[in-house]
């Protein structure tokens, strides 16, 4: 059974035993001084009706003069304290969310990226000012309401007694209200999410947005998810912020009562002036904790909806290492079966069907077909990126799933029609996956792409840095850069989807050249739609939705006069 966030957050914390034995020994003495300090002023009031008590009144004094000192660097202290504990907790949380993103299926990761984002930003915020809040003020004023007690009780009981029968109807309001304001505050989180999600979908796409003039289709999308945002916060905002005023509206009856009482029994004799003194004291150090302990828990609300969307990352199942064997370079031949293979990327829709083909090593081979036929798919599968449902994907006789995951895909060298550049020096962004590449290697690379002159007009060269992770650049440029990362360390088998869609033809041609040359004694995919590109492959399959409905070279298919045909004879008609 899954605990709630509440206990994995005090099971979490406990685990930071000096600094949360400091931060709690720091509040055990603020708390002690801070209710000791009131006794001595009633001391001083008695002693001031009294005759001849000066050598008395001015012990007392420097009595409270030393604990206003010692009190005043406990609390500068404590704060450092908290601070130290609760982000060094959030950084460790934090690093824990992202190293179990990188160890997610696929299927998981392929939800909203900007709620992955407000997870790990916005919600690890919410959760540190929560965290903060419980030890600056929930656990100093439930322990200051506890001692407080305490000592009214020795003061005069029937006093107290008064006091604890009142405190229950501000607890009981407070209660209400964050029970209330915990649902609302978890809408609004989702709802941050969505919206995080929405900006971030549309800066990264504005110019595709411009484009088609569907600004103000983004806009009414905004204008909705804003919305739904503000509603939320505001309710629970509102509910949090009534906490304050309903505790302060009973304290202070609280208060005034008290006062009435207690000038009664002085009247009468069964009190003192200074006992009513220390008394309203407590009575204030009594009632103030309830406003920041009902303050705190309405806001803890949030903090736990944070954290129990960051616990719920944690909580996914990690893919699982089902291989032992490590694939060393020397050993790859290349030959890949895919054996009565089954998948759907859900479970009641199977998208490839009992797929079986043979690629012998060294081949290379093309994958056509229409937009959502299964070419992508099947490289996921190869490449592990998502299971099979049923059957095997075999290399060199061996099952894929034999093989740890990082050793397959040291040998698989991929390059994408999407390119993804970091925010880093080209240097950096060409041995990306070889971070000890050397400068000679990568400038190597770069001429093996016919990159190397565009970089060299950069104004650092090699060492400029891409601020914008590259969005300066054109896309051409972009894909250039992510080809030259493949000839860093040229791997075993090749897989090449629309490789060179965004270069220009000049430039293609000497990338191909590059790309025949890297090819030669390689297994390699080639997913292309200007079929124009790939009649030199061992083998073309051709795939409709997830089926391989024909199979063979160039010549063959186009004798045939099937599918590749009508593809052929429709894109020379274009």
């Amino acid at each position: 059974m899954i605990s709630s966030p509440l206990n994995r957050l005090v099971r979490d914390f406990s685990k930071q035993g000096l600094w949360l034995s400091f931060a709690l020994v720091g509040i055990v003495l603020q708390v002690t001084l801070t209710i000791y300090l009131p006794i001595l002023i009633g001391r001083a009031v008695d002693a001031v009706v009294l005759p001849d008590n000066r050598s008395l009144i001015l012990g007392i004094i420097l009595k409270m003069l030393i604990i206003i000192v010692v009190n005043t660097l406990i609390q500068y202290l404590n704060p450092l304290i908290y601070n130290k504990l609760v982000f060094e907790f959030s950084r460790d949380l934090r690093q824990r969310v992202i190293e179990k993103v990188h160890q997610l299926p696929m299927a998981y990761l392929s939800q909203s990226v900007g709620d992955m984002v407000s997870r790990v930003t916005t919600d690890v915020e919410q959760l540190n000012n929560g965290l903060l809040m419980v030890f600056n003020q929930f656990f100093v004023g439930t322990l200051t309401i506890l001692v407080t007690l305490i000592t009214m009780a020795k003061i005069d009981t029937l006093m107290m007694m008064l006091v604890l029968c009142l405190t229950p109807l501000s607890l009981f309001l407070a209660r209400f209200i964050a029970r209330k304001s915990f649902v609302l505050f978890q809408k609004q989180t989702q709802a941050r999410g969505r919206q995080t999600q929405m900006v971030e979908e549309s800066l990264n796409q504005e110019s595709l947005i411009q484009s088609f003039n569907a600004q103000e289709q983004f806009i009414e999308r905004f204008f909705d998810l804003n919305e739904d945002y503000a509603s939320y916060s505001q309710k629970a905002i509102f509910y949090s912020s009534i906490v304050n005023p309903v505790t302060r509206f009973v304290n202070a009856l609280i208060y005034a009562l008290l006062t009435a009482v207690g000038a009664l029994r002085i009247m009468n004799g069964a009190f003192s002036i200074g006992q009513l003194t220390t008394f309203l004291n407590y009575v204030i150090q009594y009632t103030k904790p309830f406003n920041d302990v009902s303050s705190v828990l309405a806001e803890l609300q949030g903090s736990l909806a944070a954290a129990q969307r960051l616990y719920q990352v944690l909580d996914q199942a990690s893919l699982a290492e089902t291989g032992q064997l490590e694939l060393v370079s020397d050993q790859v031949q290349g030959q890949i079966d895919f054996e009565e293979v089954s998948f759907g990327y859900t479970p009641y829709k199977t998208l490839i069907k009992n797929l079986t083909i043979h690629i012998p090593p060294g081949s290379r081979v093309a994958i056509v077909g229409p937009t959502g036929a299964g070419k992508s798919t099947l490289i996921n599968l190869l490449m592990r990126f998502y299971e099979v449902t049923a059957g095997h994907i075999l290399l060199d006789h061996q099952p894929v799933t034999n093989y740890t995951r990082s050793s397959l895909r040291r040998q698989i060298g991929m390059v994408l029609q999407e390119t993804w550049l970091q925010e880093a020096t080209v240097h950096d962004n060409i041995a990306f996956g070889h971070p000890n590449a050397t400068r000679e290697l990568v400038v190597e690379a770069a001429k093996a792409a016919n990159v190397d002159f565009f970089i060299r007009q950069l104004p650092q060269g090699y060492d400029t840095y891409l601020a914008d992770a590259g969005a300066s650049l054109s896309q051409g440029q972009r894909q250039l850069l992510t080809i030259a990362r493949i000839f860093v360390a040229v791997p075993k088998i090749l897989i090449l989807d629309e490789a060179t869609s965004s270069i220009d033809t000049r430039t293609e041609s000497l990338i191909q050249d590059s790309l025949e040359t890297l090819m030669q004694g390689r297994t390699s995919f080639i997913i292309a739609h200007r079929l124009s590109t790939i009649q030199k492959a061992d083998i073309i399959l051709v795939m409709v939705e997830g089926d391989i409905v024909e199979h063979g070279t160039h010549s063959e298919l186009m004798a045939a006069q099937g599918f590749y045909y009508q593809m052929q004879i429709a894109q020379n008609q274009s």
